[in-house]
């Protein structure tokens, strides 16, 4: 059986002080699933300093798809490494929108983070008017494919998905459980029909739920046989609800 995965996407937040009593809380009391949080890169030392010999994993919310060079404020794979990073988030729905990434260009940051030892979790997800229009399977499908044809079988089963519906992220929607089960367990079926050699990988990929996720609906998305955990935004920045989402 798949454990859980809940993965805290601290997003723009955060500050010394604040990080400080948030991951105390955090760390103050166990959780059923397994933890980690993406903060902005100013806080990998800290987080690296607070969270080094507890449970609690930490990473990044991007990376470049360069390992090095001229590249002004970009921030490579193996620099993440020297902070201690297990995951970095790739593909999230704001860098696709506001900064123009393509779905090769997610592929080759996976790629990268892969070969300094890091977890890339590889967002996809549509908006409301290709689900409107009956596109989900499309374009969920096409940003996943430049993942699987970029990286080796072994490779693929190092990442972690996360489908997050672009409709339902801080906008207070969320997907009801039946819908994002399906187009998980349609995630699932896209690796595995990629032959035989990448059914073991697709049975044991974690394939997590992002959007609005709370307390209070946690439990029953979470219930749902291929949703392995989420990705979450705001909640992520209380730890008593954060924790609650770990226990649901």
């Amino acid at each position: 059986m798949r454990q859980k995965l809940v993965i805290g996407n601290w997003k723009m937040h955060g500050s010394l002080a604040a990080n400080a009593t948030l991951l105390a809380g955090i760390k103050a009391t166990p959780a059923r699933a397994r933890l980690a949080v993406c903060v902005p890169f100013p806080y990998l030392a800290q987080c690296q300093a607070e969270l080094t010999g507890s449970s609690i994993g930490w990473g990044a919310q991007d990376v470049s798809a360069e390992t090095r060079g001229a590249f002004t404020g970009e921030v490579a794979a193996p620099m993440l490494g020297d902070f201690g990073c297990t995951y970095v988030l790739v593909g999230h729905s704001e860098r696709r929108t506001y900064h123009g990434e393509t779905d090769t260009t997610v592929a080759t940051k996976a790629l990268r983070a892969l070969e300094s030892g890091i977890v890339p979790v590889v967002c996809v997800g549509e908006t409301l008017a290709q689900r409107e229009a009956g596109e989900t399977e499309a374009v969920v499908g096409r940003q996943l494919t430049a993942v699987l044809d970029a990286l080796s079988i072994e490779q693929l089963g190092r990442i972690v998905l996360a489908y997050e519906p672009v409709w339902a992220i801080g906008t207070g929607k969320t997907a009801t459980s039946a819908q994002a089960q399906a187009v998980h367990a349609f995630l699932r079926q896209q690796v595995a029909a990629r032959g035989s050699e990448l059914a073991e990988v697709a049975a044991r990929l974690p394939i997590l739920y992002g959007g609005s996720v709370k307390p209070d609906n946690a439990a029953e998305l979470f219930s749902m046989s291929d949703i392995d955990g989420g990705l979450i935004g705001g909640a992520s920045l209380k730890a008593e609800d954060f924790l609650a989402i770990g226990n649901a």
